[in-house]
């Protein structure tokens, strides 16, 4: 039975990807092998972050007990919990369920691909704002597919350039997302790009939870 750090757990909306809009509950996992200069919960990467021991079945128990069928597991970064593969399959298990993995895009996906009723990966590539794109496992998109989503974050045009090369160089079959980093590009900026690069496989997101309540508010 494994055992798991989560610093939150709550039910709220799905505040970006394909389903955002949608309710969802969220599974907040403790640590991440990044440290984003611009990551909006520094405060669970932290060791000595406050948290919550579960094991999969109590995971399991408190997600089928707010009636939500979307689940997104998120961080920190989930897939480098011990254990994690134990709770994927568990969860895999329920069909009635829709999991989404929130990851960094810095761990293997590969050996969570082949499961019978896969979670979705929302995987993230890190522009150079992040300081941290040198950690990106690139052989990660030889698995994702429309079930997935692949998502920039981008402080500037270098970054926004960035996405535009990745986009082009993999072609990947999936929901594909770019986002502002808050206080450094303006959204309007990456509207622009898009549409000036006709990049049609592309779309501006911006992170609803944070429209809907303040910015800075947990648990949303």
């Amino acid at each position: 039975m494994g055992k798991y750090n989560i610093v939150e757990k709550f039910v709220s909306i799905n505040g970006e990807g394909s389903l955002a809009g949608a309710p969802a509950v969220f599974i907040r996992f403790k640590g991440c092998n990044l440290a984003c200069p611009y990551c909006d919960t520094k405060w669970a990467n932290k060791a000595d972050a406050p948290c919550e021991v579960m094991t999969e079945e109590q995971i399991y128990s408190y997600i089928k007990n707010t009636g939500i069928k979307y689940v997104t597991l998120t961080g920190g970064e989930p897939l480098i919990q011990k254990d994690i593969a134990d709770l994927i399959d568990l969860l895999a298990c329920d069909r009635s369920l829709h999991i989404e993995i929130e990851t960094n895009g810095s761990a293997d996906i590969s050996g969570f691909c082949g499961i019978e009723n896969r979670p979705s990966f929302t995987l993230d590539y890190k522009t150079h704002s992040s300081l941290c794109e040198d950690r990106m496992l690139l052989s990660n998109y030889e698995y994702i597919d429309e079930r997935d989503t692949l998502k920039f974050v981008c402080g500037s045009h270098a970054d926004l350039e960035k996405a535009r090369e990745i986009i082009q160089k993999y072609n990947p079959q999936c929901n594909i997302f770019i986002s502002p980093i808050y206080g450094c590009i303006e959204p309007y900026e990456i509207a622009d790009f898009i549409i000036k690069n006709k990049m049609n496989s592309a779309r501006l997101q911006l992170q609803l939870h944070k429209i809907v309540w303040s910015p800075d508010k947990r648990g949303v």
